[in-house]
């Protein structure tokens, strides 16, 4: 399957972002969800601005989708700055860094996505930048070489990353916050849909609300692109406005069962049962027996699957919980008994 394809991928697709522009909250009132993080921020920001200081830099960490982007809007909003962004790989050398950095005003605000993927140079130089607001340039090659320091508009830096484990320690240890990012409750996905749907001009019912939170896998940006399919489906054989049946009529088209799992993710759970009796299988083995590769299935699937329960990371291997057997309606076989959770 082609990831473009896949609804409920919590990385940004091609062609969303007018979308996800009009979607997005501007200001902490508006923000749902994350309490924890944006609660201490609020604090944070309000003292940098009693102390007419810029804001700690910031790194932002967990799955995608759950609005770390959305979250550095804010914070550019709530200080009254400019917001640049950009991501680790678009930064291939030093010096597109530097052009970054040398046209930043003090307080702006710089938004890197995907910081873990950062190369190394760029990141040796981003170090004295976020800890000195200065640029060593070295000018000139052999003997006439020379050192030169550039100094800084004293800008504040909000990394993002799925991987914090991935960053160096030198990088880590110079953000003065660090926060995680946790999976959306139901209810906080409901809130959610429900503010997009009176973005969007669409009226929509309690349940339909309530069925494509359960069915968004924690994540509001599969939970606004749900409700967007939703509504293309309302208004073609619908009256336009979404009630259960158009609801539960497109994600039975859309393929998403009741717990969130797409086609692919059930496969992956039928295959380690009906091949390997369950688990412990390694993962190239998964990706061999499904034609996929093993980093798409790390990075893609398996988060959610863990998550959710469906499955279990072992020294040993992948297992496959009681609960996926459940709701795939495959018995557990006696000697299969003690190896599922």
């Amino acid at each position: 399957m082609d990831l473009k394809e896949r609804i409920t991928t919590a990385k940004q697709k091609q062609g969303e972002d007018e979308l996800e522009l009009t979607l997005r909250p501007k200001h902490f009132k508006d923000f749902i969800g994350q309490k924890k993080v944006t609660e201490n921020l609020k604090v944070y920001i309000e003292a940098a601005k009693m102390r007419n200081e810029p804001l700690d830099h910031v790194l932002f960490y967990g799955p995608p989708g759950l609005g770390k982007t959305t979250l550095a809007g804010i914070i550019a909003n709530e200080l009254g700055v400019d917001l640049r962004i950009t991501s680790g790989p678009a930064i291939e050398r030093a010096a597109d860094l530097a052009a970054i950095l040398t046209n930043l005003n003090d307080s702006d605000v710089l938004f890197i996505d995907e910081i873990h993927r950062l190369n190394r140079t760029v990141e040796e130089v981003l170090y004295s930048a976020m800890e000195d607001y200065a640029l060593d340039i070295i000018i000139g090659k052999g003997p006439s070489a020379r050192s030169i320091r550039l100094d800084l508009a004293k800008f504040t830096l909000i990394g993002a990353t799925t991987r914090a484990g991935s960053l160096s320690a030198p990088l880590r240890d110079r953000f003065g916050v660090i926060s995680k990012f946790d999976m959306y409750t139901v209810e906080e996905l409901m809130q959610i849909i429900k503010r997009s749907a009176e973005i969007l001009n669409v009226k929509i019912d309690e349940a339909s609300l309530k069925e494509l939170a359960k069915r968004s896998r924690g994540t509001p940006r599969v939970a606004n692109r749900l409700l967007k399919r939703v509504r293309d489906f309302s208004q073609v054989k619908g009256d336009g406005i979404i009630d259960i049946n158009i609801t539960e009529k497109t994600l039975k088209a859309l393929g998403i069962d009741k717990e969130g799992l797409e086609d692919l993710d059930r496969e992956i759970l039928t295959v380690i049962i009906e091949r390997f009796n369950g688990g412990p299988v390694g993962i190239d083995s998964i990706a061999a027996a499904i034609g996929e590769e093993r980093v798409t299935i790390e990075d893609v699937y398996e988060p959610f699957l863990i998550q959710s329960g469906f499955l279990h990371r072992t020294q040993k291997g992948r297992m496959v919980s009681e609960h996926a057997y459940k709701h795939l309606g495959i018995p557990i076989k006696k000697d299969e008994e003690q190896l599922s959770f």
